[in-house]
């Protein structure tokens, strides 16, 4: 499927600029398909250069915490949890610890130290799969989730609204809340029906109804915050959480008197293997996207919404904010640059700048998830990752248009 595709980015963007260059609507089409396919080259390079100083401070830290025993703990304690999720994984395997630090990582909004804890949980799971190439159950599984995890403080969401003079920058949250909710729910049930999970298992709903309460309780105290002051706590919080999980790390290593100064080097040396070798991945997903995008052929895609949403009488204030929409599994960059753009045009606290920035709170970035984090490990095959990871998207997109009727409407 990701081949066909990727192919599919390259001739329809041929196709829409042939039309466009023989009707001289637009005569420099193909120079604008070039430049964009070499600015996406340069921006692959890029974004893995850029991980290279984060990957290496993670999987350093990560290397002590294995030796101190705590990833180990981590995934004894989470267990009973992913023995039905993730049955081929073995309860005591370092992978279901790596996991929970991502999943925790992304639910707190704590970018930086996301993505390289799932690289990092994505390796340890490799370890695991009889067919290299092929992405295993597991893998997408928790690729899945990785692209629709619930985000509890999508602070930066808050900060592009504050900076743009939204009145109130933390007026989405709980549209956005809901709808990383129902993205996530919906990718953990297209999984789960894909890959015959037992759902319905006691353990698992123990598990879910727990989390929900501590949904509630953390929904309850961030409605008491005042309003001007949420997304400054909210980053205090994330930060605070996170370099004490480093000071955690540390400690394990500590408590066992290892050499934590070699076990953190030896461990970083592996951020720049890693880094350099999701290049050629996320240099084809990038450039495939950039011409698809040059040709125009998503601007015909949103106009067909719009003329089939106006046809069939529905309202269609929200199609305006779509292209966040359409442009988010694609390109975190992209959907953004849309995000801020439907916010100019039509006003930060207008409903189509509200709709675009719920949007874009409440999804990953299907493809450029899936093209670093298979990337990584050498996976070619994606099976039925990318069908549970758009159908996870579409949750998502769809609750957050509705809730923004709720709120806004």
């Amino acid at each position: 499927m990701l081949n066909t595709l990727w192919l599919s980015f390259f001739f329809l963007a041929f196709v829409a600029g042939l039309w466009q260059w023989l009707s001289g609507s637009n005569p420099d089409v193909f120079s604008e398909l070039m430049a964009a396919s070499f600015d996406m080259a340069d921006l692959a390079v890029e974004i893995a250069l850029g991980l290279i100083g984060v990957m290496a401070l993670w999987l350093g830290l990560f290397r002590i915490a294995e030796h101190g025993g705590l990833i180990k703990g981590i995934a004894r304690a989470m267990a009973p949890l992913f023995r039905r999720l993730m049955p081929e994984v073995p309860p005591d395997h370092p992978a279901l610890g790596s996991v929970t630090m991502n999943l925790a990582a992304n639910f707190l909004g704590l970018d930086n130290a996301a993505t390289p804890m799932g690289l990092k949980a994505m390796q340890d799971l490799q370890t695991l799969n009889p067919e290299p190439e092929t992405a295993s159950n597991a893998q997408i599984l928790f690729l899945v989730l990785n692209t629709s995890s619930v985000t509890l403080l999508p602070v930066t969401i808050f900060l592009y609204r504050a900076q743009q003079g939204a009145a109130e920058p933390a007026a989405v949250f709980l549209p956005i809340l809901m709808a990383t909710s129902a993205s996530t729910l919906a990718g953990l049930l297209t999984v789960g029906w894909v890959q015959k999970l037992k759902l319905r298992d006691p353990v698992l709903l123990a598990w879910f109804a727990g989390f929900a309460a501590f949904m509630a309780l953390a929904l309850s105290w961030i409605v008491s915050q005042p309003s001007d002051l949420l997304t400054q706590r909210s980053a205090l919080v994330g930060n605070l959480l996170l370099f004490s999980v480093i000071v955690l790390f540390l400690l394990s290593g500590v408590q066992r008197k290892l050499d934590c100064y070699s076990l953190f080097v030896e461990g970083a040396k592996e951020g720049f293997t890693v880094a350099i070798k999701i290049i050629p991945f996320l240099l084809a997903m990038l450039v495939g996207i950039g011409v698809f995008r040059a040709s125009g052929c998503l601007d015909i895609l949103l106009d067909g919404i719009r003329w089939s949403v106006a046809a069939l009488g529905l309202n269609t204030d929200f199609v305006e904010a779509l292209p966040t929409a359409l442009m988010k599994p694609l390109s975190g960059s992209g959907a953004r640059a849309m995000m801020l753009e439907t916010m100019n045009t039509y006003g930060v606290d207008s409903f189509p700048g509200r709709v675009a920035a719920t949007v874009q709170g409440s999804t990953e970035t299907t493809f450029y998830v899936l093209a670093v984090y298979f990337g990584s490990v050498g996976i070619r095959k994606t099976r039925h990752a990318i069908a549970c990871g758009l159908a996870a998207d579409a949750a998502g997109i769809v609750v957050a248009i509705a809730a923004c009727y709720w709120f806004f409407g």
